[in-house]
């Protein structure tokens, strides 16, 4: 039988204890992560700083290209990038519902890991709730992120004839997750 999510995961005892040491820290290896604090410190060169925090509630949870965790950590980074900054470190936190398979909590894991490898940023941080089946829709994330500012870009200073800078397609990843949810067919990837 293929292993779950127990509500003992979320409770802070020996199974929550099993749940962040083999499953969280083997997928987001970092020696700030491995402190095992409630908060990560960090050290960053800058003065200006930029803070962003989304949450994640994406139905279906896996699509072409991509699954929820992926779009966490993408829609973190690209949160900084557009007030200019670049991003250093994310936290994240799950909801997780209980029964929620194992194997595709630890792909959502590595796909985060492998985002934010891929980016240059490091997840440092977070926190892990397991609440009973039907009290959420398989698993929330939360996250947020801290960036150095390279260059301020804020809406409010936007004129006509300003330049748009885009960070992908125009609606791509939700119209990838839309067709996944509607079950209609097309060739692309997030």
């Amino acid at each position: 039988m293929e292993k779950t999510i127990l509500l003992s995961h979320g409770g802070g005892g020996e199974e929550s204890g099993k749940l962040i040491n083999e499953v969280i820290f083997k997928a987001f290896d970092s020696d700030i992560l491995r402190e095992a604090n409630d908060s990560a410190l960090l050290s960053l060169e800058s003065k200006d700083l930029a803070f962003t925090t989304d949450s994640y509630v994406v139905t279906p949870l896996f699509f072409s290209g991509g699954n929820i965790g992926k779009i966490a950590v993408c829609g973190t980074i690209n949160d900084l990038a557009m007030v200019g900054a670049s991003a250093k470190y994310i936290s994240c936190a799950f909801i997780i519902e209980e029964g929620f398979l194992m194997s595709e909590f630890k792909e959502i894991l590595n796909s985060m890991k492998e985002t934010a490898d891929k980016a240059g940023v490091k997840i440092v941080c977070g926190d892990t709730k397991v609440v009973p089946k039907g009290k959420c829709d398989k698993i929330f994330i939360n996250t947020s992120g801290i960036g150095e500012v390279v260059h301020k870009t804020e809406t409010k200073n936007l004129e006509v004839g300003a330049k748009i800078l885009l960070s992908g397609d125009i609606a791509r990843h939700g119209s990838v997750i839309m067709a996944a949810r509607d079950e209609i067919s097309f060739e692309s990837e997030l």
